[in-house]
């Protein structure tokens, strides 16, 4: 070859040495030393990457001779190094706080946040309420928006109700589904209390169909799912030891006439004042007392090379704020991890035990203290009835008298113990021969036994009536198997990353109590009750990010449940979503203020199948009561009755899902608005059956109904430092449900609300173009000074007659607005935190002022012997002489806003020992207009609720 020529070969050759690349292998491992899977490699500033297999190795070819490699892994700190020619690169990461933070729950598997395309929210231990909380659900008041929660009373072992959006069902099952370290509970008895809330590492709830659809049969209202505390690998032996003591006092009471003011009505109403005593007793004050809590929690925790164990007790011992009423529990937590096979295989059992012991107090005893006359002593001086004063007749106690507010409550035993153990055991093993494949299973069981007595004393007012013991056993059982196959894997050439899950799940409930009650003062046993059903899933989801910038996200799942006939067993669910991550664009990098922007979106379609029977399709007869058996000669036979039989088939709702996420100033404001649309169809509820059968009524599939809503929180840190920390934090929901159809039900309204005062009275009405919790009542009319005139109401039909046809649909209890504020202060060692909560727009009906603030109430007229009642200090007001029970005067505005709980903690650090003291204040303020007992009454109808408690509780806590 010739110069000439060597010299041109050269020249054409040159482009490609300049640019000659290399190949680059190595291993990336973890900070605890496990190889990493799925770590990405990539060569920085260009498409070019990699995955780890499940050996932590990889293989990155066309790296520049100028190139950063780059190496990032979820919950890690993203690291780079300069390509300097080396073949070889090997990485131990470093963990990185900040991005574990990042990692968030979904349906069945685990995502980044910046990934979710859903509607959910997540509430970790450290922004939980404070105080001595005994129920899991009270850490959550007021923390996120779309989730309400509402304690149902004082009463002792009594949980909140939580629901997320409005209910979506009439006659199903509105509570959400709650799912534990994975297990799906029973909602028919998914009681939380038998969780000790120190227990639970964090909340996640997930609110859109596009979120829970993968859960499908029962995820129409929602899901929580629950984490509970574990330990680490590689972690110090830690101990822990707290103990809480807690004083509480009623915080309001029912506003009734005193003694004086009672003896002073009785003769302005030109009354026989002999009937009335000497005495001045307040007896809502003598049915109450000061209520305590002691909770004591110790807690144990170790982290080895592949083994981690925590171990936790609890002991929570409460005595209520209405005498004889209290609650006892103790708890055994347990959570194992083992690593197997270098880590690919990961075993985690999980153990939750608890003893409860609830000492139910008369309730009774509640309304009997309002309306018993002042001017009565406690105790009469004959002995007779247990020394308690009592109304008589010729006979014995007076039965259309109340009793003895103490009485009641003293002559009582009754309690309910409970037994609660759930097992879980989860298997994750990494298919190693396919890189990104992963198998994981669940077996769990769910076993609950109860034991229950009620025993009167039969020389008590009244135990002299009669039927005064009864006992019942039985048992619930959850058993859970479910799998599922996850899938990963990087499509580099489309700038893609993939995630799908293929799975299944087999879950069956069972049922059984048992029980014997006196009739006719003797002990029979009552019908064995039996209840079986099951649920199977089938489902599955695909996931893809794409360039960091789009992600869709699709599920759907197939479901059968035993409650539905062959024909309308199985039914398919399905949620798709997906969202822009413009946080990831130029425009919001360089915006200078903007540090966070996501837009979301999704549609899904979920499933109700709980309604309280399990064959209502078939044509059953259920067994009677031995008290309403009938007497043939000398026996009595108890009856059996027809239930209808309706063919019923899956209640279904359709819901949309819009949000947007920001965040501004490296994300010292971050926050959320999600707006939603609900339909329900084919919904189960009771209603009327044609005429031509001996049944009542039935379930059926009777209607629809449609919901909407704006949610929206803003989280602001307002000062960030070395020694300054606060942040505050606010959220509020807008919403609205009505009721678009109720053809099944005949199109008839159905009344429902059932109220004290008369026989089968009703206030609230379900009718098509209304909410569900519409009162339907008369319209009051008022004198020129705007006092109610008694009996006398709008003729709103116009036919000179006062009658059911003129009442009307008025105002209604479910509240428009729901807020929370939440604030977090931190100085040094020094904390403070509150959190107010509150609602508006929402109605309640005055029943204890319907019931009794009347002359006719009070100077009742069915006695063998003169009585007089006591009343709501209402009637002043009013002057009616007979019960009014459907006048609208006692529909009253229930706006509020209650400082839930304020909590100073001091923490003093030291080398062997870390100690904590606080003292926290609940339920301290509450700001309304109502003039009940307490403006919060889920389901609008205020009967005597049992008042909830103000606390003030100490805190001393231990960490070796």
């Amino acid at each position: 070859m010739n110069q000439k020529l060597k010299v041109i070969l050269l020249l054409f050759l040159l482009p490609f040495f300049a640019f000659a690349q290399s190949v680059i292998t190595g291993t990336v491992f973890e900070s605890n030393g496990l190889p990493a899977l799925g770590a990405t490699v990539s060569v920085k500033g260009t498409s070019n990457g990699t995955s780890t297999d499940f050996d932590g190795k990889y293989k990155l070819d066309n790296v520049p001779s100028d190139a950063i490699i780059v190496f990032s892994f979820i919950g890690y700190t993203t690291q780079e190094i300069a390509f300097t020619g080396q073949s070889s690169i090997d990485i131990t990461l470093k963990e990185n706080l900040s991005e574990l933070d990042a990692i968030v729950l979904i349906g069945y598997g685990s995502t980044k946040k910046e990934n979710v395309t859903a509607a959910q929210t997540t509430v970790k231990a450290d922004e939980f309420n404070k105080g001595a909380i005994v129920s899991p659900g009270q850490l959550l008041a007021g923390k996120v928006a779309g989730v309400q929660v509402t304690d149902a009373s004082g009463r002792p072992g009594d949980g909140p109700v939580i629901r997320v959006r409005p209910g979506s069902t009439l006659g199903g099952n509105q509570d959400a589904l709650y799912v534990v370290d994975g297990v799906p509970l029973d909602q028919r008895n998914a009681s939380l209390n038998t969780i000790n809330p120190a227990d639970i590492e964090s909340f996640t709830i997930l609110k859109d169909a596009s979120a829970t659809a993968i859960y499908g049969n029962r995820a129409s209202n929602g899901v929580v799912l629950i984490t509970t505390k574990k330990a680490t690998l590689n972690s110090d032996l830690k101990l822990g030891y707290d103990v809480q003591f807690a004083v509480n006092q009623v915080q309001n009471y029912a506003d009734v006439l005193s003694a004086e003011e009672f003896r002073q009505l009785v003769i302005d109403q030109g009354r026989d004042t002999s009937v009335l005593g000497t005495a001045n007793t307040d007896w809502q004050n003598e049915i109450y007392q000061n209520g305590t809590r002691a909770i004591h929690n110790f807690t144990a925790e170790k982290g080895y090379e592949t083994t981690s164990i925590r171990a936790s007790l609890g002991y929570t011992n409460e005595h209520g704020t209405l005498l004889k009423s209290g609650y006892e529990r103790a708890t055994l937590g347990l959570n194992i991890r083992q690593d197997f096979l270098k880590g690919d295989l990961k075993l985690n059992f999980t153990s939750q035990m608890s003893q409860e012991e609830i000492r139910n107090a008369d309730g009774g005893a509640i309304g009997a203290a309002v309306v018993f006359d002042p001017t009565q002593s406690i105790f009469n001086t004959t002995g007779a009835f247990g020394g308690y004063f009592e109304y008589t007749n010729t006979t014995g106690p007076e039965p259309n008298a109340p009793r003895n507010p103490l009485g009641l409550l003293n002559s009582l035993d009754s309690q309910l113990d409970n037994a609660q153990a759930r097992l879980n055991l989860n298997a994750a093993y990494n298919i190693r021969k396919i890189p990104g494949l992963k198998f994981t299973g669940n077996a769990g069981i769910d076993y609950n036994e109860f034991d229950s007595y009620s025993i009167r004393d039969f020389n008590s007012g009244a135990g002299a009536r009669g039927n005064n013991r009864s006992f019942s056993e039985g048992f619930r059982r959850n058993q859970l198997i479910d799998g599922r196959i996850d899938y990963k894997r990087s499509l580099e050439s489309l700038a893609t990353d993939m995630e799908v899950t293929l799975g299944g799940s087999y879950q069956d409930f069972v049922r059984q109590t048992t029980g014997r009650s006196t009739v006719n003062n003797s002990l029979q046993e009552n019908p064995v009750g039996i209840d079986e059903s099951t649920l199977v899933t089938a489902f599955a989801r695909a996931s893809f990010d794409i360039k960091d910038l789009f992600v869709l996200s699709a599920s759907a799942s197939r479901n059968g449940s035993s409650r539905f006939s062959e024909e309308n067993r199985w039914a398919d669910f399905y949620g798709a979503s997906g969202a822009i991550k413009l946080t990831n664009t130029t425009i919001v990098q360089n915006s200078g203020f903007l540090s966070q922007l996501k837009i979301r979106g999704g549609f899904g379609q979920t499933g109700q199948q709980d309604i309280p029977v399990s064959f209502a399709f078939l044509s059953v007869f259920t067994p009677g009561q031995p008290q309403a058996a009938v007497q043939f000669g000398d026996q009595f036979v108890t009856t059996i009755r027809p239930e209808g039989a309706i063919d019923l088939k899956w209640e279904t709702t359709d819901q949309w899902n819009a949000g947007i996420d920001l965040g501004f100033f490296d994300d010292r404001i971050t926050g959320s608005v999600d707006g939603f649309y609900r339909e329900t169809s084919d919904l189960l509820l009771f209603g009327p059956l044609p005429a031509g059968g001996l049944e009542n009524g039935s379930f059926q599939n009777a209607g629809s109904t449609s919901s909407r809503g704006i949610e929206s929180s803003i989280s602001i840190k307002m000062i960030q430092s070395e020694n300054i920390n606060w942040t505050l934090s606010a959220n509020a929901t807008v919403q609205e449900i009505e009721i678009t159809d109720l053809a099944g039900a005949q199109n008839a309204p159905v009344q429902v609300g059932g109220i004290s005062g008369g026989v089968g009275n009703t206030i609230q009405e379900w009718s098509v173009g209304f909410d569900p919790t519409t009162f339907h009542v008369f319209r009051q009319v008022y004198d020129q000074d705007g006092n109610p005139l008694d009996g006398v109401f709008v003729d709103t039909n116009g036919d000179n007659i006062i009658n059911d046809a003129d009442r009307v649909r008025y105002k209604k209890a479910n509240h428009d607005v729901y807020f929370g504020f939440t604030s977090n202060f931190n100085y040094k060692n020094l904390d403070l935190s509150f959190t107010l909560r509150g609602a508006a727009g929402g109605y309640n009906y005055n029943n204890v002022a319907s019931n009794a603030a009347n002359y006719g109430s009070m100077f009742p007229t069915n006695t063998q012997n003169p009585i007089y009642i006591n009343s709501p200090v209402d009637i002043l007001d009013t002057n009616f002489s007979q019960q009014r029970l459907f006048s609208d005067y006692y529909i009253q505005k229930a706006d509020f806003i209650k400082l839930d709980n304020i909590s100073l903690g001091y923490n003093f650090p030291g080398d062997k020992v870390d100690i904590r003291a606080s003292v926290t204040g609940t339920n301290l303020i509450t700001i309304t207009d109502y003039d009940g007992v307490d403006p919060e009454v889920f389901g609008g109808v205020d009967n005597n609720l049992f008042p909830r408690n103000r606390g003030l509780i100490f805190g001393l806590g231990f960490k070796f």
